[in-house]
């Protein structure tokens, strides 16, 4: 549970610093020790910033202390709408975090999670497709054994988990089924390569007091004080409850609140702070828009927390207010909001191209960087601390840039209207000089744009290095980047954006590209497969195929190539699962997901 934890509390925590612990968590945990196998486990997590919920195994530690160190984890951050946390923490309380892009939001569905730890490497999946790999001397230092544990907590540390706000209280995680399988090369039934053979499954119906525990403690680093009676079985499900020191057990006695209301351009949406009842929050005469504008519909999304309302009239020069009340929450006996003000905000406006200094200060025309913060910025990072240097920046005459740094952060937004934009992403490896110590992957608004970026082995040290994405369509008023390190953490010098368009139209987003990475056709395919791109200028071109862990297993083109079109046939020799196109020419990447089946 990141590089927080230390559970020595039986010995170090005395009573009056539990009682001063200003919420209430859970814990479940078995009694029995394993050493590697597969770990697998079917939730939802919990949603909003300031918590996690969890699955991981942990070795207790004894009279050796932290030089014994074996965790490996599974973290979902409720600040996060599209990201899963993977961390081996090793002897020393070494963590290896890896924030792992998801396509969906976790606290939305059940979906199932999974490790394998053996002597050489340790792997995660979701819904069984492989994500994410470690190997090396840190992964053969994980040899002791392991519970299998996991929690709802809201760490002190806020640049990793974001705020917690009591409002949102309480908070649930809801946990489906968990098994294990043992590790067992070449001989096993389930696993990669079957080398795990499954021993138990547990369906969380009730508590199996021969395999589980509840515990009752909390640890250096921790909020809550953990509580059995926050540890509830309902419907088939384990619950594991976060609340306030009062009203514990999975009891909601709090009315949703609106927090923001805003207009992108089209529509204005608003958020609350839990999820809210689709008739309540859909009924036109529970809001009332002040000073001009007629709404003709609201519909509650996918993302129960938000509604969306359809407005004519509007006239975003004018400040304006909602009086909302009657909304109810999704609770058993449902929790009314009384009325309640919130003002819209209108979107942010810009002189383009906008530029910021990601890490630093306002200079030359960059604005200055700031943390992200949904209810008040207009743009930032998420999590992480700056960095510079003072050595001068080759490839540049933007060297104040190019020197100030965010690091060892997930994500980055950026609030602009609905429409059409060119991002350009400014890099300069200032810290390593070889190859190798900084990897990371890139996601940019469902998209990678870069994945196994190593700066350093494309141009070298401290010497700028831009990644240009052209015409991204932004339909939810929010630009995402995110972050995910393979090796060491993840870096950002600065951030360039054009408006090519507000208006989003399809024509506009295939207007020509500076190069075009067409889908794979057949996909899925089986045996050989075609593929195709275009290049507007003649420019070295690199065309590569990558595995899901990131290791590159076909190199294609590596070439200058003239403008035109290409086709290439690909007759893999691999295993079947999914791999990765990437394209890299005029300073630009593009990469296209496939699916191999043998």
């Amino acid at each position: 549970m990141k590089n927080f934890k230390n559970f020595l509390f039986v010995s170090i925590f005395i009573t009056s610093l539990i009682f001063a612990k200003n919420y209430k968590g859970a814990e479940y945990r078995t009694h029995d020790t394993f050493t590697y196998g597969r770990f697998e486990v079917c939730y939802k997590s919990s949603q909003g910033p300031g918590q996690t919920s969890t699955f991981f195994t942990y070795h207790e530690l004894g009279e050796e202390g932290s030089s014994a160190w074996n965790e490996i984890d599974v973290e979902i951050l409720g600040r996060y709408r599209n990201d899963v946390q993977f961390n081996p923490i090793t002897p020393g309380q070494e963590g290896h975090e890896y924030h792992c892009y998801v396509d969906f939001d976790p606290a939305e569905g059940y979906h199932v999670y999974a490790f394998e730890w053996t002597p050489g490497y340790v792997a995660w999946f979701i819904d069984g497709v492989e994500m994410h790999r470690q190997t090396g001397e840190h992964i053969e230092s994980l040899n002791r054994g392991q519970k299998i544990m996991l929690n709802i907590w809201p760490p002190v540390y806020e640049n990793w988990v974001g705020l917690l706000d009591p409002a949102c209280l309480p908070l649930f995680a809801y946990y489906d089924w968990i098994s294990y399988s043992t590790y067992t090369p070449d001989s096993g039934n389930t696993g990669t390569e079957n080398n795990f053979t499954f021993q138990w499954k547990d369906d969380l119906d009730s508590c199996n007091q021969n395999r589980w525990g509840k515990a009752s403690h909390t640890f250096s680093g921790n909020n809550c004080q953990f509580l059995p009676d926050n540890i509830v079985f309902r419907d088939g499900k384990l619950i594991l409850c976060l609340t306030d020191n009062e009203n514990t057990g999975f009891v909601d006695k709090n009315p949703p609140v609106p927090q923001l209301a805003w207009y992108d351009g089209e529509v204005i949406k608003i958020r609350f702070s839990e999820e809210v009842e689709k008739y309540s929050s859909e009924n036109l005469s529970n809001y009332i828009l002040r000073n001009g504008g007629v709404i003709s519909s609201i519909t509650l999304g996918e993302y129960k927390r938000e509604v969306t309302l359809e407005v004519s009239g509007y006239d975003a020069s004018i400040a304006h207010d909602f009086l909302i009340i009657n909304i109810k929450d999704l609770s058993a006996t449902p929790n009314t909001s009384g009325p309640k003000f919130i003002d819209v905000a209108n979107p942010p406006e810009y002189d383009y191209p906008l530029k910021i200094n990601v890490g630093g200060e306002a200079t030359e025309d960059f604005l200055a960087d700031q943390d992200w913060d949904f209810f008040e910025t207009d743009w930032g990072h998420v999590s992480g601390t700056p960095g510079s240097t003072e050595n001068p920046i080759e490839n540049t005459d933007l060297d104040v840039v190019y020197q100030n740094e965010i690091n060892n952060f997930v994500a980055y937004k950026v609030r602009v209207p609905k429409g059409i934009y060119d991002v350009t992403l400014m890099f300069s490896e200032n810290d390593f000089s070889e190859a190798g110590k900084r990897i990371i992957d890139i996601n940019l608004e469902g998209t990678y744009v870069a994945e196994n970026l190593d700066v350093f082995a494309e141009v070298g040290k401290n010497y700028a290095y831009n990644i240009l994405t052209e015409n991204m369509l932004v339909e939810d008023g929010i630009i995402d980047l995110h972050f995910g390190a393979k090796q060491d953490h993840a870096f950002l010098h600065g951030i360039v954006i054009n408006q090519i368009s507000t208006v989003g139209t399809i024509d506009e987003i295939n207007k020509p590209k500076k190069i075009n990475l067409n889908q794979n056709y057949p996909n899925p395919f089986n045996g050989s497969t075609t593929i195709k791109y275009e290049l507007k200028e003649d420019s070295f071109t690199n065309l590569s195929i990558f595995d899901i862990s990131g290791n590159k297993v076909s190199s294609l083109v590596n070439d200058f190539q003239n403008s035109g079109e290409y086709r290439i046939n690909w007759t893999p020799n691999v295993a079947s699962g999914v791999y990765f196109i990437q394209l890299k020419a005029q300073n630009i990447c593009q990469i296209k997901k496939i699916l191999y089946l043998k």
